[in-house]
């Protein structure tokens, strides 16, 4: 069962400039989320790609 912020990863509905950037991250984030054991870094880690997600989404769109 995929880690529940997995959902902030979703990028289908984005329009496809902003697909560009958020998509590559949205499946590094499904890999690492299918590969890596549970526990605290594991989110930890995904919370991080999360935020370095949304601030380049924001840098594309300035």
């Amino acid at each position: 069962m995929p880690s529940p912020i997995m959902k902030y990863f979703a990028y289908e509905h984005l329009p496809e400039k902003l697909q560009e950037v958020s998509k590559p991250i949205g499946d590094l984030a499904r890999q690492m989320d299918e590969s890596l054991p549970d526990g605290a870094e594991k989110s930890a880690g995904l919370r991080k790609l999360l935020e370095a997600k949304d601030a380049l989404v924001r840098a594309k769109l300035g």
